[in-house]
């Protein structure tokens, strides 16, 4: 990956924002970004779309749901960047992971979004 393609997106805050969830949760699907980052769905889809096109996510579809974690295939300093940020002080990422906390654990969450 080139640096100033992982930068360009690490620079646009939705972005960031579904880059650090991911990784600090491992995998999400559509349903659990689009409440965590309290956004539309077609907005967290197009960025979802362009993060897996630049190579920085890897989709997963199971059933009618698709999950997006960081792409196997990162480089490792791309990933060492992401990790590094999401070590740093919560601010930008704190109000989406306690969203996200508020949907209850994985198996809960997941059956909410299958219920909407």
């Amino acid at each position: 990956m080139e640096p100033l393609l992982l930068y360009k997106h690490l620079g646009e805050e939705t972005r960031l924002r579904i880059l650090l969830l991911t990784a600090a949760e491992g995998e999400l699907c559509v349903c659990e970004l689009t409440e965590a980052l309290d956004e539309s769905q077609p907005k967290v889809s197009r960025h979802l779309g362009l993060l897996r096109d630049a190579g920085l996510l890897d989709d997963e579809r199971r059933g009618k749901w698709v999950f997006y974690r960081i792409a196997d295939q990162l480089d490792r300093w791309a990933r060492e960047v992401i990790e590094l940020t999401l070590e740093h002080p919560p601010g930008i990422h704190l109000q989406d992971r306690q969203r996200l906390a508020g949907m209850g654990p994985r198996p809960v969450r997941i059956g909410r979004c299958q219920a909407s």
